[in-house]
């Protein structure tokens, strides 16, 4: 299995941060792979892999250049610097842009498996990279980036909220597939026979995506390491979640929205970055609801979580969501 050596200064280090250019490569792999995890992936899916099969089959060399790049079990390094935090998208694919062509050329060798065709025998392999990931970005993400940077705020708090309950073996356990804390300093990242990497003294990161891919982890010539993985179910699935409208005339439409959400508890912090509502009017709704005994609330550990009472839940079903 693949593992790192994580001491506790790199722990202390560690922190979660959000990355334009990782949900616009998990995109691009969504794109790649042609599948969907989920009915509201699909939906995306569906609106988008036309145009983007389209762009590709009048670019012959760059469809080529991303079948070597994303391999069966290695994506081309490259293609996924790991993430700095607090760096806009440009920022960030200006690295890969800049790749001197004969690194990226020796990364597709080692994704793809041996010796690259002919056809990508060339030095701009890293501008055509990012000219196809700036596509992607400006015409399936960033349309939807407020509603998707809701999401990743969101899992931040509720990884957050973990790490303070049960350390960083509950946060991190349950992150990836294959991914778990084994003890001793040792971190699992994946279930293949990877030689083990030692971050001591380098400094990890996690990146939350939407798409509900596999994730990967990150690193280069430097001691920035990154884990880059899917937002939980409960979250990444926001988007389905429909707000009957006789429950929106009962109550509103944004208390109604912040009711059907607390199906699972939820803190105040997580209803603001998913509902796209300020602070008071959460508290206000919260407040109600809890006076009309729909929710009950808990605290764990910092945080104080709502949750729907069974008369709530029964006021959500019976109005059809």
């Amino acid at each position: 299995m693949g593992w790192w050596h994580v001491n506790a200064d790199t722990l202390a280090r560690s922190r979660f941060v959000v990355s334009p250019l990782s949900e616009a490569l998990a995109a691009l792999e969504v794109l790649h792979r042609g599948t969907a995890a989920h009915p509201g992936e699909g939906a995306w899916l569906d609106t988008h892999l036309p145009a983007y099969r389209g762009r590709l089959a009048g670019d012959p060399v760059t469809a080529l250049l991303i079948r070597a790049a994303f391999g069966r079990t290695w994506t081309a390094d490259f293609l996924t610097p790991p993430p700095l935090g607090d760096q806009s998208f440009g920022e960030e694919l200006a690295r890969i842009r800049h790749t001197p062509a004969a690194a990226a050329r020796a990364d597709l060798a080692v994704s793809h498996g041996g010796p690259l065709p002919g056809e990508l025998h060339r030095d701009d392999l890293p501008a055509r990279t990012a000219d196809l990931i700036e596509w992607v970005w400006t015409r399936t993400v960033l349309p939807d980036w407020p509603r998707r940077l809701r999401i990743i705020e969101a899992d931040i708090v509720a990884r957050t909220a973990q790490l303070t309950r049960g350390g960083w073996v509950a946060a991190l356990d349950d992150m990836r597939r294959d991914m778990r804390w084994l003890g001793e300093g040792r971190l699992q990242i994946n279930a293949y026979d990877y030689p083990p990497r030692d971050l001591t003294g380098a400094q990890l990161v996690f990146v939350p995506v939407t798409p509900r891919w596999r994730g990967w982890v990150a690193y280069g010539q430097t001691e920035q390491h990154a884990v880059i993985y899917p937002c939980s179910g409960v979250l990444a699935d926001v988007d389905r979640t429909e707000v009957p409208a006789s429950l929106e005339r009962l109550l509103g439409p944004a208390r109604a929205g912040v009711l059907v959400l607390l199906d699972t508890p939820k803190s105040t912090t997580q209803l603001v970055a998913l509902t796209g509502q300020g602070l008071g009017s959460v508290g206000r709704h919260l407040r109600v609801l809890l006076d009309a005994q729909l929710i009950r609330r808990r605290r764990a550990g910092k945080s104080v979580l709502y949750y729907r009472t069974t008369v709530g839940d029964l006021l959500v079903t019976q109005n059809g969501a």
